[in-house]
């Protein structure tokens, strides 16, 4: 990843991923939730969780699955932030979104995530949006709940044991289901 500071405002653009970004994507997305880089910005999982959070595997899949887009969001030609979009039915499903720990907290989150709401609504025609958050992530969950999003109680256990997804402190991680009517 760029390691220059990204210029903190200025029109953001938007597109879709391609492979040949895997190797950028996959550090932005460690930096936003593990280790001590994601403690500059306040989306860090490195209290509950160590090792790895994506791979380049894991974001390769993401770009070239049928169904799936990752939104790349870009500043002056520097990725800033990404989220994955997954046509499931009458829903999209919303995940890896990370945003540059030093740009957290500006608003950039809140746009990016409204432009994905924006994009699976003219891409699929679905009625709803869906994430799955950690469900100790209360201050997370609360942001998203800001926008629109609504707690649904449905868990689904955190996979314990496949260090793919890290490497877990605790143990009462799962995740919740997060719903949002896009009308």
């Amino acid at each position: 990843m760029d390691t220059a500071a990204p210029r903190t405002s200025g029109p953001i653009t938007y597109r879709e991923a391609s492979l040949d970004d895997v190797p950028v994507l996959v550090p932005l997305v460690e930096s936003a939730y593990r280790g001590d880089s994601s403690r500059a910005g306040w989306t860090t999982e490195a209290d509950i969780l160590e090792g790895q959070r994506t791979d380049a595997e894991g974001v390769a899949a993401v770009i070239t699955t049928p169904g799936s887009r990752l939104l790349v969001v870009e500043r002056d030609g520097a990725i800033i932030a990404c989220c994955q979009l997954e046509h499931r039915g009458e829903a999209a499903y919303f995940g890896m979104f990370a945003v540059r720990p030093e740009l957290q907290g500006a608003g950039l989150g809140r746009q990016v995530i409204a432009e994905a709401e924006r994009r699976v609504r003219e891409l699929w025609d679905v009625r709803e949006m869906h994430m799955t958050v950690i469900s100790v992530r209360e201050e997370l969950i609360a942001w998203y709940e800001r926008r629109g999003y609504r707690r649904t109680g449905r868990m689904t256990p955190f996979p314990y044991g496949d260090e793919r997804f890290g490497v877990p402190q605790r143990d009462d991680l799962r995740f919740e289901l997060l719903v949002k009517e896009l009308v």
